[in-house]
Parts: C-alpha cells; sequence; structure tokens
C-alpha cells in the first residue's frame, strides 16, 4: 500500500502502477480467502497460509471450535414424554430441573419476601429445600419463559419458546402435537 503511494506520487508509468495495485489486491484477496484466485501464497516450507475465512470455517474453525457447543449455565437436559394435561404453548418440567434453573430467581424472590435475610441464608434454603421454596418457585415459574431446543435442530421450529408448569415426574413432559418424533 505504501509502495503503491510512493509510486503514485513519483509519477510511475501507469504499466507499473496497474502491476502494483493487481499485487496489492492479490495480497487483500489471500488474506481473507488463500488459494481462491488461483495458486495460495505459501509460507515456510511450501505451506499454504492459513486465511481469515480458513480460520473460521470447518470443524477446526473459531465458531465451531471455540463458540459453539460450549457448557452453559442454567441449562437442562431431559427424556421428553407426552403430557396431555399440558396446553400448547406449556411444558411441564421436573421439579429438580425447574429449582436448578430458576435457583437465582428464587434466592433474590426468597429475600424480597423477607422469608430470608440475605442471599446465603436463601441459598442454604434452596439446598434445604424448605418448603416455601416450592411456593417460591411456582411464581418465578409464571414470570420466565423456557426456551426449548427440540434434537436434532435442523430448522426454527426446533427451538420454541414456551412458559411453564412444573411436574413432579422426571421427564420433561410435552403436549403431542409440539413434541413430534424426529424424522
Amino acid at each position: 500500500n505504501n509502495r503503491l503511494k510512493r509510486l503514485l506520487d513519483l509519477g510511475a508509468p501507469e504499466i507499473i502502477v496497474n502491476n502494483e495495485k493487481r499485487m496489492l489486491q492479490e495480497a487483500v484477496d489471500s488474506l481473507f480467502d488463500n488459494g481462491r484466485r488461483g495458486r495460495p501464497v505459501t509460507g515456510p516450507g511450501n505451506r499454504p497460509l492459513k486465511s481469515l475465512s480458513d480460520m473460521l470455517k470447518g470443524k477446526q474453525g473459531r465458531f465451531r471450535q471455540n463458540l459453539l457447543g460450549k457448557r452453559v449455565d442454567y441449562s437442562g437436559r431431559s427424556v421428553i414424554v407426552v403430557g396431555p394435561q399440558l396446553k400448547l404453548h406449556q411444558c411441564g418440567l421436573p421439579k429438580q430441573m425447574a429449582l436448578e434453573l430458576f435457583k437465582p430467581f428464587v434466592m433474590k424472590r426468597l429475600v424480597d419476601l423477607d422469608h430470608a435475610q440475605n442471599i446465603k441464608s436463601a441459598k442454604r434454603m434452596v439446598e434445604r429445600q424448605r418448603s416455601v421454596v416450592w411456593d417460591v418457585l411456582e411464581e418465578v415459574i409464571t414470570e420466565h419463559p423456557v426456551l426449548l431446543n427440540r434434537a436434532p435442530t435442523l430448522h426454527r421450529l426446533g427451538i420454541r419458546l414456551s412458559s411453564r408448569s412444573w411436574s413432579r415426574a422426571r421427564p420433561s413432559r410435552f403436549t403431542r402435537s409440539s413434541a413430534p418424533p424426529s424424522t
């Protein structure tokens, strides 16, 4: 880039300036996608240099390697069974899973309602599963929707937003029409 600017300042012949522009464009192209315009630019050992797009795409790329598929807080995994008593927009979360997912909200509500003096004592109440915790969980659950991902997520209908009710059973419950068998 600097060399091209210097050639233009010196008033170099047009053929030399055009050649320098072409070389600059090839350098930029190889930075973004090496090897797309013919032979790739190589480094030491005659190995093709890794371009920015190479760093992003594929199994070893930035997205799949570092950003997707990582463990996250406040998520759960469960077996799905039919819950005919549920409405179409509802799902039945297992009781223990619901408590784990909404633990921060439950602890804050326990403090707000003066059932606990501070977060530490609220956490202790949740761990001991006092009866007031389940009442507070019932309140908290009505205010917060949950995202459900039905694997394999092949299209946007595989993920849905749902209001919940919790169930005493271990598996998650859905209406039959909202959890069809995967094909």
